[in-house]
């Protein structure tokens, strides 16, 4: 993935800079929004080059023209054509180049982020992602004088990378620690969008951030990981049957090849040694995840990138150090630990539910507040906490979109 394509905050920041002093007077008291998005709520294109070797011929048809199509998700061609998904799911693939110690896609495709600065890239042509990424939330900002394009604007990225620990190459991150701009903005996350978010203010100048961002407002921060992905990388063992859909090919966290696989994984920060996967000969927990990694089928190689490259950001989340909301839904039943007793993790498991909003548990709130609320150089912190609100809900709700919307303006106004 090429750099240009994930310049995704610095370019905002200059294009924030240039467009908010034509925005209408009416607005004119609102800073900038920049939003990202959660896992899987970025659109991307590719096109192929003769590089490309397809897994079937029917997968190479697209060799015959230059032209970009759209990589994901295209739910109205493969509702129209299912044939095409095997040829979707291989062209998603990441591989690893030893050489430059980082992801590339595979070789003949090339991609590029969809309507980068616009909040379009959230908005699919699949009804049911309308209630999964920011659509609500960004006409709910409308709603309350938000312009697209004038004071309203999206960052999408590429979610099948994630940020690596400093010193290790990872050129899809590398984009954002090119900075620019004038106004400062409010940067509103979902989900996984508030860890890249978190890591490119702590590698960027400190003297940069506290000018330019005036706050950060992050929503169901997955940071420190989920147990439920330990579940999703032990189904993968063996030969299971390849997903029915691209969207299951990819939520399923099943895809190995993603970079962004081991950054989800609990971090020993938040779940220490507390059993999360429980078999009758042996338990696993964050703190021997390397263990678990090789007894569901990772590779040396991989459970090695995992320790270089994943572990080290997950167990050092930290204070931005600039002023920040974090909101998380609670009361509502989440994966805690998973059963495998009689070992066997192509079977589903038996689950033991924790709290939290039935995605992230609320140990992962809890350790944030703690490490970033107890920092004495972090400007400012609130934990808000939602009962009864789901991950998805936090960003569609008509209750707790209003609430969201109002920290937003809380945010606009504050003076520290």
């Amino acid at each position: 993935m090429e750099a240009r394509q994930q310049r995704i905050i610095a370019t905002l920041l200059l294009l924030t800079a240039t467009l908010f002093v034509t925005a209408a007077p009416a607005v004119a008291h609102l800073h900038p929004v920049i939003l990202l998005p959660g896992y899987s709520c970025s659109q991307f294109d590719a096109r192929l080059t003769d590089e490309y070797e397809p897994p079937t011929p029917a997968c190479g048809v697209r060799k015959q023209g230059p032209g970009w199509f759209r990589l994901w998700e295209n739910y109205t061609e493969l509702q129209e054509d299912p044939t095409l998904l095997p040829c979707y799911q291989d062209q998603l693939r990441l591989v690893y180049d030893h050489t430059a110690g980082d992801y590339r896609n595979v070789p003949g495709v090339e991609t590029r982020v969809v309507s980068f600065g616009t909040t379009r890239s959230f908005r699919f042509d699949d009804p049911v992602q309308k209630n999964v990424c920011m659509a609500r939330l960004v006409e709910a900002l409308e709603g309350v004088g938000y312009k697209e394009g004038s004071n309203l604007f999206g960052a999408p990225y590429d979610f099948r990378y994630a940020p690596a620990a400093p010193g290790v190459a990872a050129r899809a991150f590398a984009g954002f620690r090119e900075m620019n701009g004038n106004k400062p903005v409010i940067i509103v996350t979902h989900s996984f969008g508030g860890d890249y978010a978190m890591e490119f203010l702590n590698q960027s100048p400190l003297p940069w951030r506290r000018r330019y961002v005036k706050h950060f407002v992050m929503l169901c921060g997955s940071t420190g990981g989920s147990p439920v992905i330990m579940q999703a990388v032990a189904s993968t063992m063996g030969s299971p049957p390849p997903p029915t859909t691209l969207r299951g090919s990819v939520l399923s966290l099943g895809n190995r090849s993603f970079e962004i696989i081991p950054f989800f994984l609990p971090s020993p920060k938040v779940f220490g040694d507390t059993p999360l996967v429980i078999t009758r000969a042996k338990n696993y927990s964050a703190e021997n995840m390397p263990e678990f990694l090789a007894t569901v089928g990772f590779s040396d190689e991989e459970i090695a990138r995992y320790r270089t490259r994943a572990l080290p950001l997950t167990l050092n989340f930290r204070a931005p150090l600039v002023p920040m909301t974090c909101i998380s839904g609670i009361g509502v039943p989440t994966i805690y630990r998973l059963v495998y007793w009689d070992g066997n993790f192509t079977d589903k498991p038996q689950v033991v539910n924790g709290d939290g909003d039935g995605v992230i548990n609320v140990e992962n709130a809890m350790a944030l507040e703690r490490a970033v609320g107890g920092d004495p150089a972090q400007p400012y912190f609130k934990s808000v906490l939602m009962p009864n609100t789901t991950h998805n809900g936090m960003i569609s709700d008509d209750s707790t979109l209003r609430a969201v919307v109002n920290e937003i303006l809380k945010a606009n106004q504050a003076t520290f």
